[in-house]
């Protein structure tokens, strides 16, 4: 009824309040067809409705900004600023992103993807706004589960400096993808609760702002006065103690509500913090009951829901993981599991059951993370550290500093390496080889299949040093099961022997390079395909075969071009003399990839096997 005529807020703000609430049953009805048929984040949209309308009918986007913390809440924010028609295509290659990006539209106004960068955005473009003598709002929208990284943390310390005119909406839905945990996921729970002390806090502070005052010095012993009965009696909350005047906790679905507070704090020129309550899943059952399994979905029949008790007909790498250091766990007590908020995702929960003694989650910090881990190392045990490729790159100092200088014996197994797809340029795991590889006494490798995978985890835990191991997200590759060779470090697997072509891969590319194998068999030529295993050590061998043996050799991978595989290979290649013709990198772009699927992403950059055959027997025929 009202949503098809709402194409910016401009026309969101002639709607009364009765309008608006049937508006926000319109946005989740159309939330739940959008995303149950493209798949999409569903549920932290769901609780944000309520919150999304209250600030565009409030505030004036584009010139005032709303920064949204990760971005992947921010479904409504583009339903409302002109983004509906398109929403078909959300996530969908040239169709617009999960998440905010200022190349889409002027009210995205900062790139976002990761956890907890929002305050400190915020901070920095208010004193560029104050440098310039402008005047229009800034809006932190962070939720509680993104308060608890170490960056949220630095930016509140650093918030009440200044004293600049900054609103910070603490979207508290008690989630993160799973249930926070940490000592501030408790403390915000308290005020969730203590609806009594907050009652007794606001009768207080009224009954304080009446006291007289006659006279400068009388005003300021009354001011040290009431500051002093303030702490005594009430207590100063984290927030306040940050230097920010706290407002809640505060009804997030409730939209009288929250018009009403963002009308009023639009007024102070101080930082503030507004600290509402959300259901994460809100006016869809299913998701209200389950948030986490409904936190980031596939495509699903919205009347039946997900069929949460459905056995799994695919096995991914995060489940071979799993499942596989469980199974090493029962034999060796040393081993402990690492993870940064994401049990779930990186194929943890049964170990967390199963060992809870010896499962860490440490909330939404990769770099505390890594530093604990070394700790353990340290202390005679072998944690396993399971992260995601994108989110390690927050934590590359203590990688250098805390783990490999010292040679902890850590196990990095790093999920979503490579292409992950849909979600995007800030999401897509090539990166990780180039930061990575070239760290002294650091082992890197990959692995083809899944049965490699678990060899690879066995030689991390009897390895005495830092490992990595990176693999896809998606399906476990069951290629090559007879030819099941042991993992030694740093040396290759040939997988098959030919003459004159030389085609290197590793991990998930592996697949893709014998789909080129095939390939160039159907055109007379046999190649010679190697699986790399290691990115760090290098075979050496294999490289002394690489210059020696070829006249053409190609490496494939779906790591950035540069410090990949390949570079890696070709300097040493160049150091040692190849006297081959020809040596050619198949990588990705030193870019950032964009969204879509795994399958059109490998062909747009010419990755798939079709493209590098055609190309090696351009190269090959040309010059021979």
């Amino acid at each position: 009824m009202y949503l098809e005529k709402i194409n910016s807020p401009e026309e969101l703000k002639k709607l009364d309040l009765k309008k608006l609430k049937i508006l926000s049953a319109e946005i989740r009805k159309f939330l739940i067809e959008s995303v149950s048929k493209n798949g999409g984040h569903l549920a932290s949209n769901l609780g944000a409705v309520e919150l999304t309308i209250a600030l565009h009918y409030c505030f004036n986007a584009p010139k005032d900004k709303i920064i949204w913390d990760v971005g992947h809440q921010a479904y409504t924010h583009k339903i409302l600023t002109g983004r509906r028609e398109g929403f078909s295509s959300l996530r969908n290659m040239d169709g617009i992103s999960g998440f905010p990006r200022p190349t889409e539209s002027v009210y995205d106004c900062f790139t976002v993807g990761h956890s907890s960068t929002s305050i400190a955005a915020a901070i920095g473009m208010a004193k560029a706004r104050d440098l310039k003598g402008d005047d229009y709002n800034i809006v932190s929208v962070i939720g509680d589960g993104a308060m608890t990284g170490g960056l949220a943390f630095e930016a509140l310390n650093n918030v009440g400096r200044n004293k600049t005119k900054l609103i910070i909406i603490l979207n508290d839905n008690q989630m993160s993808i799973s249930e926070n945990v940490g000592g501030l996921s408790r403390y915000l729970n308290e005020l969730r609760t203590g609806e009594k002390y907050l009652d007794a806090k606001d009768d207080i502070q009224k009954r304080l702002d009446k006291l007289p005052v006659v006279g400068e010095p009388l005003k300021n012993f009354l001011a040290n006065t009431k500051d002093s009965v303030k702490r005594t009696i009430m207590h100063v909350n984290i927030f306040e103690a940050f230097g920010l005047r706290y407002f809640g906790p505060v009804d997030g679905n409730d939209l009288q509500g929250l018009i009403k507070i963002f009308r009023s704090v639009k007024k102070i020129n101080d930082p503030v913090l507004i600290h509402i309550i959300t259901k994460k899943g809100k006016g869809y059952k299913p998701a209200e009951e389950h948030p986490s399994e409904y936190h980031g979905v596939s495509a699903f029949d919205p009347h039946r829901g997900i069929d949460l008790n459905k056995p799994k007909t695919v096995r991914t790498y995060s489940d071979v993981f799993g499942a596989k250091l469980l199974r090493i766990a029962s034999k060796n007590k040393k081993v402990c599991a690492i993870t940064a908020a994401m049990p779930s995702g990186t194929g943890l929960d049964p170990f967390a059951k199963t060992y809870p003694d010896r499962f860490i989650d440490v909330g939404i910090a990769e770099e505390f993370a890594v530093t604990v881990s070394s700790g353990l190392a340290k202390g005679g045990f072998i944690p396993v550290f399971a992260v995601y490729s994108t989110f390690l790159q927050r934590a590359y100092d203590q990688i250098l500093h805390d783990v490999c200088i010292q040679k902890a014996h850590v196990v990095f197994a790093i999920d979503r390496a490579g292409i992950v797809g849909r979600d995007g340029e800030t999401h897509q795991g090539i990166f990780d080889i180039s930061y990575l590889a070239h760290i002294p006494n650091l082992v890197v490798m990959a692995p083809k299949n899944k049965w490699e995978l678990e060899d690879m985890l066995d030689f991390a835990i009897e390895y005495d040093g830092p490992v990595a191991i990176r693999y896809p997200r998606g399906k476990a590759a069951e290629i090559l099961k007879a030819d099941r060779v042991p993992v030694e470090l740093g040396k290759s697997e040939v997988i098959y022997s030919g003459s004159r072509i030389a085609v290197v891969s590793y991990g998930a590319m592996v697949e893709e390079a014998l789909r080129v194998y095939t390939r160039l068999i159907s055109k007379g030529e046999e190649p010679t395909v190697i699986n790399a295993r290691f990115a760090s050590p290098l075979d050496e061998d294999m490289l002394d075969c690489l210059c020696n043996d070829y006249e053409y050799v190609f490496t494939m991978e779906d790591n950035i071009y540069s410090a990949g595989l390949g570079c890696l290979i070709g300097q040493r290649m160049l150091e040692r003399g190849f006297k081959g013709k020809i040596f050619k990198i198949f990588s990705l772009p030193d870019k950032y990839i964009e969204h879509g699927s795994r399958e059109e992403l490998l062909k747009k950059y010419s990755l798939d096997a079709e493209s590098i055959a055609d190309e090696i027997l351009k190269i090959t025929q040309n010059e021979s």
